[in-house]
Parts: structure tokens; sequence; C-alpha cells
């Protein structure tokens, strides 16, 4: 399945920029009010098809397999020869369509399945990329609709076939270019009437389910046609308002949880998930109120970006969906575990490009993420000379980011940048299995140059809970070792090791609990996750190699840096901007 993706791609994509190309010949001349594509709109959505296509692999397995067993134990007709045919597989590709629109009904009406199915709608735009944008969860739950056409007999392999002739007809259909066509609008699943069931509009909702066939909505009373007095307006009730391709997959479930858990009943909490999507208990409703759906309202999302930002997203997107159509490409003789570590890396590479286009992300940070992907991946799946080049460049444009940060308290800053080029030649050293001693002395002094940052600004191990908390944690991780064959030479270094990146976590949370803002939270944690990794590289050299160790150690490891970055740079620029703000008071105190 992955490679007929990948020989469909150049198709795919051609015509994307056939139609992008059309809507700003019509831009320009005046037609149309505003282009056919936003660059950010696009990626963000033909990010969520490569990480649907991606992970897949492993999620269609699911419905093949549960597929194919009720084919083996219950097929009524299961007479190859018969579905094998031109006739047999037009047979199955119509019984499909008919159970798509059922399911697809289903993803409308049940929030449960609603919570699946979202994704794919809930861009602003309606243009072919829009096509790509599709869930990652959705074929959990989608699977019980064709479990009838396993009843009847259609062979696993014709279900497959016809599964991709009904996906990959559905491309053509969602585009804004192609006007009424006459009698194939009243039976086909066409352009017009695919922009209605994309549309906001309350006469528009939840109508034409059809995937290749529309005549399933005039036949069950969900068929509406286009109004061309009415415009569609696209994307969800409850905006997204965000290119995060994970939040974009878990908006729904997020809320669906919120409230199940809130509601007093529990039968309200189990008909959350299985009423109308936007029903809310009374009672949830009236302690959480949400603001009631107005399409004047209802406004695109559109963040401003620098254009130098756009250039970096481009780029660095260009380069993941070449790694996606390898994976895809290679994906069946990759050993499962290798296949699933560059899903993951490939994931996070797209967070990291939606994160910059969203603003939430710097550049600098954006190329970190891809660079700590790709080192946890290649570390994890044995690629040496990918693993020695990513992993300092990683470090290095962390260190960079904080060398490079303004309005910070320059002593604060100079730790915090020696703290990371520690953290640098610890991650060079360790590239090396003889250095790892002197790569753990530079981590050691790494963290006290931590621990001095973060009594910059905090009374020194104010927490008592904290203190005891992380040296519990730290004794119980060092009796694991000590008891498990920790070498005699390794004792004394790894002790006064576990003691210092402990009592640099328990000043961190006593830090937190000072400054009580989110930044210092961010800080506390990601020091905890430090001693997470540590412990994790602990176990897989002294007591036993751990599968897959590259994997929980660097995504631990970069985890834990990014979030003290992160939360470093923000706190103590908060503090900065607070000793300015008095002075900046008196002097417009004296001007006046």
């Amino acid at each position: 399945m992955g490679f007929i993706i990948v020989l469909a791609a150049p198709v795919f994509f051609l015509a994307i920029a056939f139609e992008w190309w059309w809507g700003w010949r019509l831009s320009r001349q005046g037609q149309v009010s505003s282009q056919t594509y936003r660059w950010d709109d696009a990626i963000n959505s033909i990010s969520l098809g490569m990480i649907s296509q991606l992970s897949a692999v492993f999620t269609r397995l699911l419905r093949i397999t549960i597929y194919t067993l009720v084919f083996e134990q219950v097929a009524l007709f299961p007479q190859a020869e018969f579905w094998n045919t031109w006739h047999g597989v037009l047979i199955a590709l119509v019984l499909y369509d008919f159970c798509y629109y059922w399911s697809h009904r289903a993803s409308h009406e049940v929030a449960l399945f609603w919570g699946g199915h979202v994704v794919h709608h809930q861009s602003n735009h309606y243009n072919l990329s829009t096509a790509l944008r599709q869930t990652t969860s959705g074929v959990a739950v989608g699977w019980i609709f064709y479990i009838p056409m396993a009843v009847i007999g259609v062979t696993p392999f014709v279900f497959g076939i016809v599964a991709l002739i009904d996906l990959l007809y559905q491309f053509w259909v969602h585009t804004k270019h192609v006007g009424k066509l006459g009698w194939f609008d009243r039976w086909f699943c066409s352009p017009s009437n695919h922009r209605v069931h994309h549309a906001v509009n309350d006469a528009y909702l939840d109508r034409n389910y059809g995937g290749i066939w529309v005549v399933w909505d005039r036949l069950f009373g969900s068929f509406k046609e286009e109004d061309p007095q009415e415009p569609c307006v696209y994307g969800t009730r409850a905006p997204l308002l965000s290119w995060d391709p994970l939040w974009a997959n878990w908006q729904v479930y997020n809320g669906l949880l919120h409230d199940s858990w809130h509601a007093a009943s529990w039968r309200d909490k189990f008909s959350v998930w299985f009423r109308h999507p936007g029903w809310r208990p009374a009672d949830v409703a009236a302690r959480f109120p949400q603001a009631s759906f107005k399409l004047e309202q209802h406004k695109p999302f559109e963040p401003e970006q620098q254009r130098s930002s756009l250039q970096w997203a481009v780029g660095w997107f260009v380069l993941l969906l070449a790694a996606a159509m390898d994976v895809l490409w290679h994906m069946d003789s990759m050993v499962w575990g290798d296949a699933a570590v560059s899903v993951l890396a490939v994931t996070a590479g797209l967070w990291g490009v939606n994160a910059l286009l969203q603003n939430r992300i710097t550049a600098v940070m954006c190329a970190f993420v891809q660079f700590a992907a790709m080192a946890t991946a290649a570390s994890a799946c044995g690629w040496v000379d990918v693993y020695n080049l990513a992993k300092p460049i990683a470090l290095l444009l962390l260190m960079y980011l904080a060398w490079s940060a303004d309005n910070l308290p320059v002593k604060a800053q100079t730790w915090l940048v020696r703290a990371l080029g520690l953290s640098w030649v610890g991650d060079v050293l360790l590239l090396y299995p003889g250095l790892f001693v002197p790569g753990l002395v530079a981590f050691l002094v790494a963290h006290l140059c931590y621990f001095k940052v973060l009594s910059m600004d905090a009374p020194l191990l104010s927490s008592k809970r904290a203190v005891v908390s992380c040296l519990l944690a730290g004794t119980l991780m060092y009796g694991v070792l000590f008891f498990n064959g920790l070498p005699l030479e390794m004792r004394l270094p790894v002790a006064l090791y576990v003691m210092v990146i402990a009592l640099m976590a328990s000043q961190a949370w006593g830090r937190s609990a000072h400054g009580k803002n989110q930044a210092t939270l961010w800080t506390a944690i990601g020091a905890s996750v430090f001693m997470l990794s540590d412990s994790v590289l602990a176990i897989d050299t002294f007591i036993n190699p751990l599968p897959y160790a590259g994997l929980w150690v660097l995504a631990t490891y970069y985890v834990a840096q990014a979030l003290m970055v992160t939360g470093l740079l923000v706190s103590l620029r908060q503090q900065t901007e607070l000793q300015k703000k008095p002075v900046s008071q008196f002097n417009q105190f004296r001007n006046s």
C-alpha cells in the first residue's frame, strides 16, 4: 500500500501545482477575491496526510487482520474466482461505497467517530491539499462498518483494491475551480456536492456523505445541492486555530474527555461519546460555557509569518516529504521497530515545521527539532554516519539559541551557554565507547552550571519536598544500579553524578514553586525528564542493553534540554522585563 501512495504522489503534487497556478491566475485577473492556497495551510494539510499514511502502515494491519479473521470464519460467498472478475470488483466497489457512506455519516453524527474524522475538515480552505488532510486515529473504530463485506465474502485482496479506488477517487473533488457538472452531480460525488459537505453553513451542515456515489444521500435523505446564493464557508464550528498536527488529531478527544470527566451523572459521562458532536451535559455546559457558533464571526486561521521563517519551513518540509516517501517505499522491507522509529522521527520533524509556521518556535529551534529527531532515529536504528553528524549539530543549535537570545541577564545567560557547551562536549565524547567516563564528567559539570543558573533568581533548595523527592528518586535509581552489577570503579562517580542531577532537579522545582509561572514549570519538568533520561542510559549501559535504547535515551534527553532551555529563556527574559519596568515608570513620571 505504501509504495502505491509513493507512485501516486507525483500526480497529486502536479495537480496541486496546477490548481495553485490556476487560482493565482484568476486572482491576478480579478476573477476571484483571494488565491486558492496559503503556504501554511497547505503544508499543515499535507503534513497531516503524511503522518496519516505513515501511521496507517501499522493501523491498517488492525483493519485487515480483523477483516481477514471474519472473512475466514463466516464468509457466505468467498469464491475468489467471482470477486476477481471485473463485475465482481465493481460489485465490491458499490458495496464498499455503501459501507463508506454509513461510516462517513456516523463520523459526523457520533462524537467518538467525529474525533477520528474532524482532521479532514479543520482547514479553512478548500483545495486539493485538503484532500490529503487525513486522520491518524479514525481507522481505530472505522473498520466496524466494513465487516458486512467480509460476511458477504468479498476477499481481503479485492477489499483492499476497492478501498484504494474509493480513496483515490475522492482526491479530485476537493476543488473550488470546477463548477456544477449537470447529470454527473445527480449520481456521483462531485466538486459541487463535496463543497457542500465541507461547509459549516446551517443549510449545508452534515450533508453529502457519499464517497463515489451521491445516490446514497438521495436515498437516505442527506443530500443537499450547492446554492450559488449561499457560498460555502469551510472549516469546523469548533475551530482548531493551530497548525499543530498532534493537537489536530487530539482536539475533539480532549474535549470529550473533559466533558465526560466533569459530568455529574454516569449516563452523561457515557452519552458524551455517542451523542451528536457538540452535545454537552447541562451541568458541564453551565460550569464551562462555550460561545455559540455564528457564521459571520467564523474567521480563517491565518497567523502572520516572517518571510525567512516561511522559507525555512518550506525547506524542511520538502526534506521531510522526501524522507516520508522513502520510508513508505521501503516500509515492506524494514524491520518493524526501525519503521516505527522512522515514523516517529518524521512526525517530530513535521511538528517542528508547523510550530515554526505558527510562530511557536524560532527557525533555530525548528532546526534543533529536525536534527534531534534525526539523531534519535539514527541512534535507535544503527545509522552510524547519520548519528555522528546529527548529534553534535543538535546541541550546537540549542547552544546558539541561548547565546543569541537578547534581553537576558548576562551572568545567567553565560552560565546557560556553559551548561549547553559542556552538554555538547559530553555528547561528542559519548560518541566514542572508550570515553564514557569523560563524557559523564562533562555532563556532571553541565548540571552544576544548570544548578548555578537556577539558583540566580530563586532561594537555594527552598522546597524540602522537592529535595526529598528528587534525592529519593536518585537513591532508588542508584540502588537499582548498585545491586545489579554496577562496576566497582564506577560506583563513586555514578553516586556523585546522581547526587548532582537530583539536586539540580530539586532546585528547579523549588524555583518553580517560587516563580509560580509556566516557564519555571517547564524548566522543572525538563530537569525531571533529564533524570529519567540518565536513568535509562545507566540501565542500558550497566545492567542490560535495552531494545532501541537510542530512542528512549535521546528522545527524553532532547525533550529535557528543550524544556529547560525554553523555560529558562522565557523566565529570564521576564525577569529582565520586570527589572526594567520600574525604571520606565520613573522616566515617564520624570518627563511629565
